[in-house]
């Protein structure tokens, strides 16, 4: 495939940094220059590439002449030796690469030709170390990996200053793949459960975070049977054995307690005096008026009426309900009693309210980044709960309704599962590269810097475990290699993003799975920012690398030049050509709603790959600028 790739966008970031970065020498390295002018004390003006500087020589030369230099010195000026001879001008590029070869004593391989070849084409120096590194990569490549992909790592390493690392080129080779990380996921899993000398508390939280990572509507799915599960309980027309079976599902998830009976599975307990600064959850509604003064009741009636009219999971109608309920309220005497009563048939109205909207908002979260599960479960537990606990009781009511052996049980997963599947849409996809991409933990390392970061979330994410694995003594060699290979997926993701100025690059490797079909996810999204930093919504380009079950290697290449959209699907498959006609239309609106033009949609199908060409042997007509520079 060379329709798209990652080169397009790199090498333009490559030009960038070639002629907008000034260039720092360091010693020992080499580079390709013409002495443009002598001045006296053996000092001479040295162009390399676009750039120009000062030099003291170790040796007089001739203006006009070019030369390979080596670095010897750069405080407090730069100080540089000739490596080779005056180069004329018809020398090929091969005799030119021999000739430094020669006088640097470098073994005369394929492999050494071949990274001198590369970087004097990027104009790009290198010192005598990293050459002799770089060439042992290329010996010793994994399977799968081609010499292209290694000199654009190396490339890379050298250009952004990265410690030449085995480690760093690893990583950058995986950074650059746009398949294959399911496959990885996969293998550490299959090892991992298979894993029987790693300590039990790490080797769940494992099998825990690629399952969550497996299964990222499984959440969305609970809150579903979690729902369900409240609606038969509250169904007067409900038999006793379908409400008990409801109910004990609960109990077994730890949502309801354990000494919970059907008439008071809904008691109000744990009363904790809220703030009006800390009204968020509907369960904090119902503790606040259960703490409510008597002869405070305006201020919480107003606070009510506030919750209520910005609260964005109710309903139009659902607000006016419950602000008539409250109106009512605000009439009866103001007493313990009436507090209570009212707390009751709110929390009931609230339960009715939030069990009726699971289904229309279930990839849906209000101001405070709450979905209508976390509302059910504050009003169920009485308690304010963090979202990460709300996960795990949804996922403990998942496992233990899929291994229910009552068939009403499973008839509620099936209807749950049936929904989320058929509520798949733009939020549905957004919501799952989010939960992949917070749990894979990709970007631990910056958020541990943030100070207001939830360091208990952080710690349940998959790198932070992979690195506390790796550390074990008691880790066999398969399953450490494949934490490694997964690592440096992670790692490489990291890597392979950057910014050069106002330019800025992001690389994201998602392993998806829906509903057991699992796919290869790449992102790739360059842009610029604005000067007050924040990204420039005008212009970028996003490419998609799919690899799926049915429609096989999918790109998707997507510009923006100053909001005008155009995007190109790369398939083999002709049939899906009037499969997207339809789509267009309704692309074009969304886009229309965001303030973005569609000007096209074109499918093609990939260009058949050239085969890779070793470039030593190039011929150089004329010889200008540099040919290897830092």
């Amino acid at each position: 495939m060379t329709a798209t790739s990652f080169n397009p966008i790199q090498m333009q970031q490559t030009a960038l940094t070639s002629n907008n970065q000034p260039l720092t020498l360091k010693q020992g390295q080499v580079f390709q220059g013409t002495i443009k002018q002598l001045y006296p004390d053996q000092m001479a003006e040295i162009q390399v590439g676009h750039q120009k500087f000062i030099a003291k020589l170790e040796v007089p030369l001739k203006a006009g002449d070019a030369h390979f230099f080596q670095v010897t010195g750069t405080s407090p000026q730069t100080e540089v030796k000739v490596v080779t001879g005056p180069m004329a001008q018809t020398a090929s590029q091969s005799q030119q690469i021999n000739q430094l070869l020669e006088s640097m004593n470098l073994p005369k391989t394929a492999e050494m030709q071949q990274l001198l070849a590369h970087f004097m084409k990027e104009q790009l120096p290198i010192s005598k170390e990293q050459l002799m590194q770089a060439e042992m990569w290329l010996k010793a490549l994994p399977e799968g990996v081609t010499k292209m992909d290694a000199l654009q790592a190396i490339q890379k390493m050298v250009e952004l200053k990265m410690p030449m690392t085995n480690d760093v080129f690893q990583a950058l080779i995986s950074g650059q793949k746009t398949t294959g990380m399911t496959s990885v996921m996969e293998n550490f899993t299959q090892l991992l459960a298979k894993d029987i000398a790693l300590p039990e508390n790490l080797k769940q939280n494992l099998m825990q975070q690629v399952q969550v990572i497996a299964k990222p509507f499984e959440v969305e799915t609970g809150g579903l049977v979690l729902a369900k599960s409240i609606q038969i309980l509250t169904n007067n027309a409900a038999s006793m054995s379908e409400k008990i079976q409801a109910m004990n599902i609960l109990k077994e998830a730890g949502i309801l307690p354990q000494q919970a009976t059907l008439q008071n599975w809904s008691s109000l307990s744990s009363l904790k005096s809220i703030q009006p600064n800390q009204l968020q959850q509907a369960g904090q509604v119902i503790q606040m008026i259960l703490t409510a003064q008597p002869d405070n009741t305006k201020q919480l009636v107003d606070q009510l009426k506030l919750w209520t009219a910005n609260q964005s999971l109710l309903t139009n109608e659902q607000k006016q309900q419950i602000n008539q309920f409250i109106d009512r309220f605000n009439k009866l005497p103001a007493t313990k009693q009436t507090l209570e009563i009212f707390a009751k048939q709110m929390q009931e109205q609230l339960i009715k309210a939030f069990v009726a909207n699971s289904s229309e908002r279930l990839f849906t979260q209000d101001a405070n980044a709450l979905s209508v599960k976390d509302h059910l479960l504050s009003l169920l537990k009485h308690e304010a709960t963090t979202p990460l606990q709300n996960e795990v009781f949804m996922r403990n009511l998942m496992k233990n309704s899929v291994e229910s052996p009552q068939s009403m049980i499973q008839q509620i997963v099936t209807q749950a599962d049936a929904h989320v599947q058929n509520s798949m849409n733009s939020k549905a996809m957004e919501h799952a590269l989010k939960t992949v991409l917070k749990n894979l933990g990709v970007s631990y390392e910056a958020a541990l810097s943030n100070k207001s970061a939830d360091l208990q979330q952080i710690a349940h994410q998959l790198k932070p475990q992979l690195h506390t694995l790796l550390q074990e003594t008691h880790v066999t060699p398969q399953l450490k290699e494949a934490a490694e290979m997964l690592m440096a997926r992670m790692n490489g993701m990291q890597l392979a993003s950057g910014e050069n100025g106002h330019q800025h690059q992001l690389i994201m490797q998602v392993p998806l799975e829906f509903f057991g079909r699992k796919m290869d996810a790449t992102l790739q999204w360059n842009g610029r920012m604005k000067e007050d930093g924040k990204i420039d919504a005008n212009y970028a380009r996003i490419l998609f690398y799919l690899q799926m079950e049915s429609m096989k290697e999918t790109v998707i290449d997507m510009q923006v030049q100053n909001r005008v959209v155009s995007v190109t699907v790369f398939n083999e498959n002709n049939d899906i050509i009037p499969l997207a006609e339809p789509l267009k239309a309704v692309l074009k609106k969304g886009l229309a709603e965001k303030e973005y033009q569609l000007s096209g949609v074109f499918i093609k199908q990939f260009e058949k790959a050239q085969p890779e060409r070793t470039p030593v042997v190039e011929q150089q007509e004329e010889h200008s600028g540099v040919d290897l520079r830092i």
